[in-house]
């Protein structure tokens, strides 16, 4: 505290005693002057309280609009967007030979391949699934738990999923290289919403 401020403080009382020196002063020389004095002052106290109230109020709808744009601020700067797998600019290179492995066999003449592709793509949605959270069972059973909103290709996953369970389910299905292409595309657009293949 500086020496001005704790002069004026410790002179206050003396201030106050020269204030009312003053005003018996007024009072006492000119009555009509000292009670026009104490009009005033009865009604600038009469005013201050309504205005202190007016004010107080502001202050607080003031501070509580302010939590409330900070808020905001906060949910749209600090919007984190949290990926299923962890990325590098590349893409995880694992997951990039898995599916080159299922690419691989969709160019193969020979059906087996073709339905084999379409079963490391259904493992590497469940992997999917499961690295996001989901829990159960089977993969129908993580699927049954997805909200559609946080997963737009959730009508091709389980249109896909369920061919896988044809050709694991029942040994004679059998399926042309256009329709197994169009499943393991099903399934690329389900790895292409979540991380890079």
């Amino acid at each position: 505290m500086s020496q001005d401020s704790s002069f004026i403080f410790t002179q206050f009382p003396d201030v106050l005693s020269w204030i009312g020196v003053v005003f018996n002063w007024l009072v006492h020389t000119s009555p009509s002057l000292g009670s026009g004095f104490k009009h005033f002052l009865s009604i600038l106290v009469t005013l201050s309280i309504p205005a202190s109230v007016v004010f107080f109020i502001m202050i607080i709808s003031t501070v509580e609009r302010l939590k409330a744009l900070r808020k905001k601020e906060e949910e749209i700067y600090n919007a984190k967007v949290e990926p299923a797998f962890e990325q590098t600019s590349g893409g995880d290179p694992k997951l990039a030979m898995r599916w080159t492995t299922v690419t691989t066999h969709m160019e193969s003449d020979n059906p087996n391949d073709w339905k084999q592709a379409i079963l490391e793509a259904d493992i590497m949605l469940d992997d999917l699934l499961t690295n996001m959270g989901y829990r159960g069972e089977t993969i129908g059973e993580k699927l049954k738990r997805v909200e559609p909103a946080h997963f737009q290709s959730l009508p091709e996953a389980w249109e896909a999923h369920k061919v896988r369970n044809q050709i694991a389910h029942e040994s004679s299905f059998a399926m042309n290289q256009l329709e197994a292409r169009r499943v393991v595309q099903q399934y690329k657009k389900v790895f292409e919403e979540f991380y890079f293949i």
